[in-house]
C-alpha cells in the first residue's frame, strides 16, 4: 500500500481473507475469475510492502527490482485484462458480452504494451511523502492515450455489466479515480492500486447477491 510498510502488509491480510470469503461462495466456475480479484490485489498489496523494504533498507535494495516489477505486472499489465474477461464469464446478456469481447480485445493490445515497456525501460521508483512514486518513461501524448485506456477497460466496464450492483462497484472506482488523480498526482499509481484493493472487498457482496438470487430461483423451481 502507498502508506507504510505495514499498511501494506495489513491490506494484504485483510484482502487475503475477503478473497477466500468470495472464492468460498461461488456457486460456478465462471465466477471464479471475478471471485479472486481481492486475492490477486492480496498479493499486490504483499508485494508492495517489500517494495517498501527493498526502498527504507539499504541492505535489501539489490532485490528491489523483483518486488518493483511484480507490483507492476499487477498493476499495469493484470488489470486491464482480467477485469474484462472475469466480466465477460459472469455476464449473461449476449449483446453486452460481444461488447467484452471488444474490451478483451484493447486490454490485450494494452497489457502487451505495458509488458513489452517493462522489459525494454526502466521504471524509476522513489518514496515521497508516506508514499511510494513510481515513474515510467512516457511522454505526455503516451500517458494521455493509455490512461484513457486504462480508465476505459477498468473502470467502464462494471458500468456495461447487468449484472446487479455491479456499476457500485464502477462508481466506487471510479471516485477512487478522481481523488488518486487530484490530491496523489506524484504517487497517482500505488494510491490508486490501494484504493482499487479495498473497494474490491465488495466483490465479495456482489458475488454473495448473485448466488443467492440463483439459489432463490432453484428453491421456486423446485416448489413447482
Amino acid at each position: 500500500m502507498c502508506f507504510s510498510t505495514e499498511a501494506s502488509f495489513s491490506a494484504g491480510i485483510i484482502l487475503a481473507v475477503s478473497g477466500a470469503v468470495a472464492l468460498k461462495k461461488v456457486n460456478h466456475s465462471s465466477q471464479i475469475m471475478f471471485a479472486s480479484m481481492p486475492l490477486l490485489f492480496s498479493i499486490q498489496q504483499f508485494t508492495e510492502g517489500f517494495v517498501w523494504i527493498t526502498l527504507t533498507h539499504p541492505e535489501y535494495a539489490h532485490l528491489q527490482n523483483i518486488p518493483i516489477y511484480i507490483f507492476m505486472f499487477f498493476a499495469q499489465t493484470l488489470w486491464p485484462l482480467w477485469v474484462p474477461i472475469s466480466l465477460y464469464f459472469i455476464e449473461k446478456n449476449q449483446a453486452r458480452k460481444k461488447i467484452f469481447l471488444l474490451l478483451i480485445g484493447a486490454g490485450l493490445l494494452l497489457s502487451g504494451y505495458h509488458f513489452y515497456r517493462a522489459i525494454y525501460y526502466e521504471i524509476h521508483v522513489s518514496i515521497t511523502p508516506n508514499h511510494i512514486a513510481y515513474r515510467l518513461d512516457f511522454n505526455l501524448i503516451q500517458k494521455t492515450i493509455l490512461a484513457i485506456s486504462y480508465f476505459s477497460l477498468t473502470i467502464i466496464a462494471p458500468f456495461i455489466s447487468s449484472i446487479k450492483r455491479m456499476p457500485y462497484l464502477g462508481i466506487l472506482i471510479f471516485c477512487s479515480f478522481l481523488i488518486s488523480k487530484i490530491f496523489f498526482t506524484d504517487s497517482f499509481i500505488s494510491v490508486w492500486c490501494f484504493f482499487a484493493a479495498i473497494i474490491s472487498v465488495v466483490v465479495v457482496l456482489i458475488i454473495n447477491k448473485m448466488n443467492t438470487k440463483f439459489l432463490g430461483v432453484g428453491r421456486e423451481l423446485r416448489q413447482r
